[in-house]
């Protein structure tokens, strides 16, 4: 998905990566439980930026997309 994602989207130049299993999610602190919603767990909505492996931004929205939108990450570009 991710691959035809950064297809689509004509994003050569990203490198686009999926957490199948969560366990990066957890290993931030950033696992939300849906087990209630019968998904089980799953990662809470972010937008990192990294550059040469160093987090530079993390934004993470509990509700609604203020922090993580385009617009956002982007400003903090």
């Amino acid at each position: 998905v991710m691959d035809a994602w950064g297809k689509a989207s004509n994003a050569d130049q990203i490198l686009m990566v999926a957490d199948g299993n969560g366990e990066f999610a957890t290993a931030l602190g950033l696992e939300a439980d849906f087990h209630n919603f019968h998904m089980g767990l799953r990662s809470k909505r972010f937008a990192m930026v990294v550059e040469n492996g160093v987090v530079k931004t993390l934004a993470v929205d509990e509700k609604g997309l203020e922090k993580t939108a385009a617009e956002a990450i982007l400003a903090a570009l």
